[in-house]
């Protein structure tokens, strides 16, 4: 069975508060039981949807998702005095 939008969009901002980095596609299929071919399915319907989000252009790489930036900006972003975070 296909994973809701809802689902990916669970491991994505899951993963980016837990580490502050995006998981790859073969991350997101792990964590929802599911086939790689499949995760990148889901990543891109997701991203297809119209989320406040992008891949890196012509790739499957997550850039930027709400409200996080998985590459370094001038927005670091502190939690309980730890960094790791950067924002859109």
């Amino acid at each position: 069975m296909a994973p809701t939008l809802d689902q990916t969009f669970g491991v994505i901002m899951n993963r980016m508060i837990a580490t502050g980095h995006a998981p790859h596609y073969t991350e997101i299929a792990h964590e929802l039981g599911i086939a790689p071919d499949e995760g990148r399915a889901a990543l891109h319907a997701l991203f297809d949807s119209g989320i406040s989000g992008w891949l890196f252009p012509d790739t499957d790489y997550i850039s930027s998702f709400a409200p996080f930036s998985n590459l370094p900006t001038q927005y670091r972003i502190t939690i309980d005095d730890k960094h790791g975070w950067f924002g859109q």
